[in-house]
């Protein structure tokens, strides 16, 4: 797309009411690693209808789109993306408690929504408090940890197509989860998601989510990252696999394996998402050689090189996860 026709999608995303738009925003601002190159366009949606006419202006308009939600997976490459990017404000980030069922706008945070339903009297969602994501992400995603995942609970989500313009409720069936994945296009955006949850006690609710976030903090580093860098195969923990093959500490650049754990990569401050790539790229070449295992990352990578993404995404046989960030 010129730069002529990305101002004109600007012009007529920001003249609609509940959009605000900006140029060439760096994804570091929207990404828990910190670091990436230039988003051309990013228009942030504060409510349903907003979104409905967001969809509108770019069907009718040739552009990549990327959601973009709480970045807590996905990294820009440092040459930036030349599309749209869609972030949903805090006017999607409802939720809606009708007996034992859930509805959450997709920017709802995830740990916010744990802890609305164990307030509730309801349990099935705690796992979520300790992942620093969106629920759109994670139905995504199929986001999950602690033995559970988003399949386990949700029920339907509303789908918006911004290559057509239409809406509509999916089915969880129909979405296809599976471990880390569904089959959700980037040009499809998650508007809310409906849970079915069971009735609990709200002080051993609360109990679990203490536990749950402590246990994420005395095993999981903070900083700049994006939780657990690469699935779990069937035969070991990919944190396991790494830290035998020596990767712990192991750096290219800016970025590092971190100490505490693994399966996680740190970035210093102005790193480079480059340098992150690369270090994926060296992990997966040190555990396949010490163990026979080829990881892949979890990571939503945009704007790298296919074959580089392709080397560091080979599909594997999952296994069981206790953490993670969509």
């Amino acid at each position: 797309m010129s730069h002529d026709e990305l101002a004109e999608l600007a012009r007529r995303l920001d003249a609609v009411e509940g959009i605000a738009v900006r140029r060439n925003v760096a994804a570091g601002e929207f990404c828990t690693y910190r670091v990436g190159g230039p988003v051309a366009v990013v228009a942030t949606v504060d409510s349903s209808d907003a979104l409905a006419e967001a969809a509108a202006v770019v069907a009718a308009a040739d552009v990549p789109v990327l959601a973009i939600g709480r970045g807590s997976n996905l990294l820009v490459a440092d040459a930036g993306f030349a599309g749209l990017g869609i972030v949903l404000g805090e006017g999607c980030a409802r939720i809606d408690i009708d007996g034992a069922r859930v509805e959450a706008g997709a920017a709802a945070l995830l740990p916010v929504v744990a802890r609305a339903t164990v307030a509730a009297g309801l349990t099935g969602f705690e796992w979520a408090v300790g992942v620093p994501g969106s629920i759109g992400g994670a139905v995504r995603m199929n986001a999950g940890g602690h033995g559970s995942d988003m399949a386990a609970s949700l029920v339907y989500a509303e789908i918006v197509d911004l290559r057509s313009g239409a809406q509509e409720t999916r089915g969880c069936e129909s979405l296809d989860l599976a471990y880390r994945r569904s089959n959700l296009q980037s040009w499809e955006i998650v508007a809310s998601a409906g849970l079915d949850l069971e009735p609990g006690d709200p002080d051993a609710g609360a109990r679990e989510l203490s536990e749950i976030v402590a246990w994420r903090r005395e095993h999981q580093p903070g900083g700049a990252n994006a939780g657990s860098v690469f699935t779990n195969p069937s035969t070991a923990s990919a944190g396991a696999l790494i830290d035998s093959a020596g990767g712990k500490g192991v750096r290219v650049g800016s970025a590092a394996v971190s100490e505490k754990h693994a399966n996680f990569i740190q970035v210093d401050p102005d790193g480079s998402a480059d340098d992150v790539v690369a270090l994926m790229e060296l992990v997966v070449e040190m555990v396949e050689r010490t163990h026979g295992v080829r990881l892949s990352a979890e990571t939503h990578l945009v704007g790298f090189d296919a074959a580089r993404v392709a080397g560091i995404q080979a599909p594997t046989a999952p296994g069981d996860d206790t953490g993670g960030a969509p």
